[in-house]
């Protein structure tokens, strides 16, 4: 990693796939990787900021049958959880995650926010699930491939899971697809730093538009593919609060330390990216980011 002071005209590239070791599963060792938005309060408030903002963007298109048997990989604080919930009611849940912190402030989530609501909930890694093969019919997985050094193999391992003829929903975004007005190199410099840590972590800020070849390579049929556009501007200040300033800039707010510690970048430099980057949430500013969905078969095996 670079340690010296870079110029916003000229961000440090993030690493390449092929650079990054094999495979992972937040905060999970052996086979895990550094989750990089950390486990805080905060951070479990912008993901629920996150689901409820971009609930009809993203689960559009998404529902399961009453008694069908889902299973969500990588649940976190059920901040997804609440939504697929609502949106298949009698479906047969069962929710994932590696960290039993996480699982904890799922529970409490869905409590509150879907009572009555049955999930079972597993504390495992999503290499070493403990269920029998052909368990579910349907698998969810959103924003949990971004943070794995290896998410084909793990994509390649939820088959077993999966009864043949079931079906795969994938969500991930892709940081690369973030562009907005006023247009700024200090703010755009800022985001790259992001990209960075989360690719030194093992990560890929920019899984997004490898979905279609990660599901392939993985032994899925019929794989589609399809982007799922955020734009906010003035005109629609649910998205400025609820995804500009709430999710996107929040998110990159809080890498400010590590970015900082690790010489990505100086103190001026990142504060001026970040005031830039705050400025296309104010008056006459844009932001546009994009998710893209992949669902996917599971064929015989």
């Amino acid at each position: 990693m670079n340690t010296a002071t870079t110029s916003p005209a000229s961000p440090t590239p993030p690493a390449s796939p092929a650079s990054r070791s094999s495979p992972g599963s937040p905060s999970s060792p052996p086979s895990s990787t550094g989750y990089v938005h950390g486990y805080s309060a905060d951070e479990s408030r912008r993901l629920g900021d996150q689901a409820d903002t971009l609930a009809t963007l993203l689960h559009a298109g998404t529902s399961y049958a009453a008694g069908s048997r889902v299973l969500e990989v990588g649940c976190g604080v059920g901040a997804q959880t609440v939504h697929l919930l609502t949106g298949s009611p009698g479906a047969l849940l069962t929710a994932v995650d590696v960290s039993a912190d996480s699982l904890a402030r799922a529970r409490a989530r869905v409590a509150a926010q879907v009572p009555g609501a049955e999930v079972e909930w597993r504390c495992a890694d999503l290499f070493a699930l403990p269920f029998a093969d052909d368990s579910f019919d349907h698998l969810f997985v959103c924003f949990v491939l971004e943070h794995l050094r290896d998410p084909r193999r793990a994509l390649a391992g939820l088959r077993r899971v999966l009864r043949p003829g079931g079906t795969l929903t994938v969500v991930e975004g892709d940081h690369g697809s973030a562009f907005f007005h006023p247009d700024s190199a200090f703010a755009r410099a800022t985001i790259d730093r992001q990209i960075a840590l989360q690719a030194a972590a093992g990560g890929d800020a920019l899984i997004g538009r490898r979905l279609q070849p990660l599901l392939t390579a993985a032994g899925f049929a019929e794989v589609v593919v399809e982007p799922r556009t955020v734009y906010a501007d003035e005109s629609r200040p649910d998205l400025v609060e609820g995804f500009t300033r709430a999710t996107f800039i929040a998110m990159i707010e809080a890498v400010r330390e590590d970015a900082l510690a690790t010489g990505l970048t100086d103190p001026a430099a990142w504060d001026r990216g970040m005031a830039d980057l705050r400025r296309t949430a104010e008056a006459g500013g844009t932001f546009h980011y994009t998710f893209f969905k992949g669902t996917a078969v599971n064929p015989p095996r």
